[in-house]
């Protein structure tokens, strides 16, 4: 498939670039919108591209006058405009940048910090016990700690920033006229690490730019749009995907929590939201359910199929059609991405149906992140569109079914893992990265994914079963909050595997649909739903045993199922 360019985009090789271009071209827009609460008050204050990059100049000249040029600050906190000035700061004096999990336990943060050989770290003063007792310990390089609200006992960014300020009035350009390599090592990001001891992951600021600049040329984002900055900016698709918000001059607002999700939408009237699956299918949840207790689910259906009629003669009305719906999400919503694992088909075809952009990506940390994405010409429902303008993709040890490992060339590919030559050779091999993802690509060049190689259930007949592809159709069950797929032993046949599901039910769907019932029964119910997915798939794919429980499966902080973990949790391990 040939790949084609849809929008203007002029490609930077550095960060600093990209923050420099909006400040002269979107000056005045809105960059950030920050909420104040004073109790039951509440102000919102606009920061604009002139006064983003007036603050992150500010702040940066205050690092460099404490003696921090060349030397690497980690930042820790929830998505605010601090952790934005802090990153960008960092970025854009030629510090090394270490965004750091807010989750994370002392013992791993602590860990992540010594690892990364920090010298300062600038932290959200709701995580301030963990900074207290591993400042206590001492076992870090740490020689400085900022807190990014006013502290007694620390250093603090307003004031920090507010010196900046006035040492730039005195002439101090020593951080400004900062020159940049691009190619350097400027992140280092730790993956989540759902199998292992997370790794340190080496970043470049072209590595960045390149894939900022790719997404430009075929993703309909516009200098009037609004986003809200769900995703965590210590994740490399936040980290990256805010960078892209600030390369076309859109307004970031910063969500209150994820149960205010739906009133933020409407606070701040979004027109643009990235995010996972998981929060991507409960807002499309949210929505039929709203539909059905409105009685309008028959009449919704009629609509979509005169709309999808319409639609092939040129003439769309889905906007028109479906205004109360896209009024719940706050009436501006047009632009949906999701990306970090596999999005239901069937939501991603209801958001479209319903007048909503939506469009789904696929990357690593290793790869900054995007590999591929659907764009605003070519959807595919089930894939994960076409590669990106720059990024080759290949399929290698292909089986009979052409499906093979992912592997990827391209500037946005890693430097490497930090301090672990052993694992970097074990994926970048003659300038290509082996991501470990399975996948084929179909006859128009689209490419899918079936699971991860590590996940692959191999049966005694040679058959291999995605976990992925039989979770996806029981997640779709309203009673199922969420699953895992994995294989046991047969006691018939100890050298083979029976596949079975762990399923964590839905507790309010069990109530108001089930009431009454016990859980034995509820997984009677739950069973016979789960032989009707079976009769959709050919025999050896069939589950034949199921564990039914109301617990939350293990996760990474990104909500990543921890498949070993849990595993061994099933078998007792």
């Amino acid at each position: 498939m040939e790949r084609e360019r849809y929008f203007n985009a002029t490609e930077f090789k550095n960060i600093k670039e990209i923050i420099y271009n909006s400040a002269k071209v979107f000056s005045k827009n809105i960059a950030f919108i920050i909420k104040h609460k004073n109790g039951d008050k509440v102000t919102y204050e606009n920061k604009t591209y002139k006064n983003l990059l007036e603050d992150i100049n500010s702040f940066g000249t205050k690092l460099y006058d404490l003696g921090y040029k060349n030397k690497r600050i980690a930042v820790v906190g929830r998505n605010r405009y601090e952790w934005v000035v802090a990153h960008l700061s960092n970025l854009l004096g030629g510090i090394v940048s270490i965004p750091l999990d807010k989750e994370l336990q002392v013992d791993e943060l602590e860990s992540c910090l010594v690892r990364s050989k920090a010298d300062v770290v600038v932290f959200d003063e709701k995580y301030i016990e963990n900074i207290e007792e591993i400042k206590r310990r001492n076992n870090t390089n740490l020689k400085e700690y900022i807190c990014m609200s006013k502290n007694e006992n620390y250093k603090d960014f307003w004031t920090l920033l507010k010196d900046g300020k006035n040492l730039l009035k005195k002439g101090k350009k020593e951080y400004v006229n900062a020159k940049i390599d691009p190619y350097k090592m400027a992140i280092l990001l730790f993956t989540s690490g759902t199998t292992s001891k997370s790794k340190a992951v080496m970043l470049s600021q072209n590595n960045i730019a390149s894939n900022v600049y790719a997404m430009l040329l075929v993703e309909d984002f516009r200098p009037t749009d609004v986003n809200l900055a769900f995703l965590p900016f210590h994740h490399i698709f936040g980290s990256t995907e805010m960078i892209v918000m600030l390369a076309c001059g859109i307004a970031t607002a910063f969500p209150d929590g994820l149960r205010y999700v739906a009133q933020n939408l409407k606070e701040y009237k979004v027109s643009v939201f990235v995010g996972v699956p998981l929060l991507v299918e409960a807002i499309y949840k949210k929505i039929e359910q709203e539909i059905e207790k409105k009685g309008k689910t028959k009449l919704i259906n009629k609509a979509k199929k005169v709309s999808n009629f319409l639609l092939k003669l040129g003439i769309d009305v889905r906007r028109k059609l479906f205004r109360e719906v896209i009024d719940a999400l706050g009436g501006s919503m047009r632009f949906v991405i999701s990306g970090g694992a596999p999005l239901d088909k069937r939501v991603a075809q209801g958001f479209n149906e319903l007048g909503i952009k939506l469009v789904q990506g696929y990357g690593l940390t290793e790869t900054a992140p995007v590999i591929s994405a659907e764009n605003c010409k070519k959807v595919r429902y089930g894939s994960i569109g076409i590669p990106m303008d720059n990024v080759e993709v290949e399929i290698v040890d292909k089986d009979e079914d052409g499906i093979g490992e992912l592997r990827v060339k391209g500037p946005n590919v890693m430097l490497g893992y930090y301090e672990n030559e052993e694992e970097t050779n074990k994926v970048l091999k003659d300038g290509w990265f082996y991501t470990g993802d399975l996948g084929y690509f179909d006859k128009d060049g689209f490419l899918f994914l079936t699971g991860r190689r590590k996940d692959m259930i191999v049966l005694k007949n040679g058959k291999k079963v995605f976990p992925e592809e039989l979770e996806t159709l029981i997640n779709r069950l309203d009673i199922v909050e969420e699953c895992i797929v994995f294989g046991i032993p047969d006691e018939k046949d100890k050298n083979d595997i029976k596949l079975s599901v762990k399923v964590v039910y839905n507790k309010d769907v069990a109530k108001e649909k089930y009431p009454n019932m016990t859980e034995e029964e509820l997984k009677k119910v739950i069973w016979e739903k789960i032989k009707e997915i079976n009769k959709t798939f050919p025999p050896y794919k069939y589950i034949k045993n199921m564990i039914l429980t109301d617990e939350e499966l293990i996760k990474t902080t990104t909500k990543k199922v921890k498949r070993n973990e849990e595993i061994k949790r099933i078998l007792g391990k």
